[in-house]
C-alpha cells in the first residue's frame, strides 16, 4: 500500500473496521444470554448499511437513514426503527454501537420504550451506570422468562414507563431490579440473594 494520505486513510478505515468488529465480539462475550438472537452475519449485512450514517449519530437520524431495515433474529423479525429510540437524546458514536444495540431485540426494545418516555421529562438524561442496569435487568429478565414469551421484560418495561409518567422521574436501578424480582417471584421464579435480581 502507498505512503499517500488515500493508503494512511485506507489504513485508518481498516483499523476502525477491526476495532467495532472486537467491539461487538467483546459485547457478544460479556452478554449473559447464551446466544444472541442476531445471527452475526445479519450484523455484518447490517452494518455495511450503516456505512451511509455519518457518525456521532442521534437514533433520530439513524431510525431516518435505515428504519425500515429488517432484522432477522431467532425470535422473529424486526424493523430497526423498533429497537432504536427515535430521538435526538440518543447517540450512537458509531456502527458498533448501534450493532451492540440491536443484537438483543427484546432488550433494545424495552429500552427504546423507556428512552422514549424519558424524553417527557424536564432533565431526561440518562447516566451511563443507570442505563447498563436496566439493560443488566432486562437481559436478567431474559434469561430468566426465557420460554413465556418475555412477559417480564414488557411488564418491567411498562412499569418503568408508568412511573416516569406519575413520578415524572426515572426509578432508580435499584428500584427497577426490585420491581423485577418481585415479578419474577410472583410467576414462580426463584431469585437467590447473590444474583442481580436478589435485592
Amino acid at each position: 500500500m502507498a505512503d499517500d494520505k488515500r493508503g494512511r486513510n485506507k489504513q485508518a478505515r481498516n483499523a476502525e473496521r477491526r476495532q467495532r468488529e472486537r467491539e461487538v465480539a467483546a459485547e457478544l462475550e460479556r452478554g449473559d444470554e447464551a446466544e444472541p438472537p442476531v445471527d452475526a452475519g445479519e450484523l455484518a449485512d447490517f452494518e455495511a448499511e450503516l456505512e451511509a450514517v455519518t457518525f456521532p449519530a442521534t437514533g433520530t437520524e439513524v431510525v431516518a437513514a435505515v428504519g425500515d431495515r429488517e432484522i432477522e433474529s431467532v425470535e422473529g423479525s424486526y424493523r430497526l426503527e423498533e429497537l432504536v429510540p427515535e430521538t435526538d437524546a440518543e447517540t450512537f458514536d458509531a456502527p458498533a454501537a448501534v450493532l451492540v444495540q440491536v443484537q438483543r431485540p427484546t432488550v433494545a426494545e424495552a429500552m427504546k420504550q423507556v428512552v422514549e418516555a424519558s424524553t417527557t421529562l424536564r432533565n431526561p438524561a440518562f447516566s451511563p451506570a443507570q442505563r447498563k442496569a436496566y439493560e443488566k435487568t432486562f437481559r436478567e429478565l431474559k434469561a430468566v422468562d426465557a420460554v413465556d414469551d418475555d412477559e417480564g421484560i414488557q411488564a418491567i418495561s411498562d412499569w418503568i414507563v408508568e412511573r416516569i409518567q406519575d413520578k415524572e422521574t426515572l426509578p432508580s436501578s435499584r428500584a427497577v431490579r426490585r420491581e423485577a424480582a418481585k415479578f419474577c417471584r410472583a410467576n414462580g421464579y426463584e431469585v437467590r440473594n447473590d444474583e442481580w435480581l436478589g435485592i
